[in-house]
């Protein structure tokens, strides 16, 4: 294969890697983000901050990119999809994969300044972003492997700054599960009727008239572990405030979710202040306690 990336084609790379959407970017950096700060119990050494963070926007891109190449024959299919530059045929399938070849080279580089545990770790979070596009062609539960992918940078962050994976850090990866399985079955949702047409499976299609309970409990479960969370790492009320709004949040986002497919969407974008809150009431913790 030819090296066919250029410089020319730098607006459609832009918008296969979705950094025109930085809605993923902050799904992502938030719980990578309560992990830090956990880990160092305060404000994490500035270096590590911004090799996460950049791991964080890197990684996202290349999720984007290698989704987009698994799903090229089938976005052309989907309404909210349509439009993207592997379905309309302005970035070729083999720019895509040379493109995501290249942001985990970059992801790769930034290893060199994590110790060896952490790099190991890295091989999952490889491995999950990798197949998380492929799973909706074989399980209605592409969104449990998200969400297992966009936790994984959670017991990286406490190997590189602990040098060990406490039970903390796995109840903050359940509840970091649960809370992206709830909010891309919202996202789903919106897709619902072009995905059963083109033969994708989702768990908005598994759950069917029970998605929206199913995302409650969901939701509820999130918290919990989050409350636990507290508990283990004796936060103080201002996080656990943070946390009963954050339960307000998800009873807006249901409110808005019930009137269809484009309530759904913004649900499903209102999770960046969920996940805002949560941080902020872990910054403040040790800002203040």
């Amino acid at each position: 294969m030819s090296w066919q990336l250029s410089w020319q084609q730098w607006p459609q790379y832009r918008l296969l890697m979705r950094l025109d959407k930085p809605i993923g970017i902050y799904l992502l950096l938030w719980p990578t983000w309560w992990a830090l700060w956990l880990a160092a119990e305060g404000l994490p050494d500035p270096g590590l901050l911004v090799i996460f963070s950049l791991g964080v926007v890197l990684m996202r891109s290349a999720g984007c990119v290698i989704n987009d190449y698994a799903d090229r024959h089938v976005d052309g299919l989907v309404e909210r999809t349509a439009q993207r530059p592997l379905a309309q045929g302005r970035v070729s399938a083999a720019e895509a994969l040379q493109l995501f070849a290249l942001l985990v080279a970059l992801s790769a580089c930034l290893l060199f300044w994590l110790n060896w545990q952490t790099v190991l770790l890295s091989v999952g979070a490889l491995l999950l972003a990798a197949t998380y596009p492929f799973m909706k062609r074989y399980t209605h539960l592409p969104q449990l492997v998200l969400g297992a992918a966009f936790s994984w940078g959670m017991p990286m962050a406490f190997m590189a700054i602990q040098l060990e994976l406490p039970a903390l850090v796995w109840y903050l990866y359940l509840a970091n599960l649960c809370w992206t399985v709830a909010y891309d079955t919202y996202y789903a949702m919106v897709d619902k009727p072009d995905d059963l047409k083109a033969g994708i499976k989702s768990t908005a299609i598994l759950f069917g008239q029970q998605a929206f309970l199913i995302v409650g409990i969901l939701q509820l479960l999130t918290l919990l572990l989050l409350g636990y969370v507290g508990l283990l790492a004796q936060l103080s009320l201002v996080y656990f405030g943070a946390l009963l709004c954050c339960l307000l949040a998800f009873v807006y986002q249901f409110r808005i979710a019930v009137a269809g497919r484009a309530g759904c969407f913004r649900a499903f974008l209102h999770n960046h202040y969920v996940g805002l809150l949560v941080f902020s009431g872990i910054a403040l913790h040790y800002l203040f306690f």
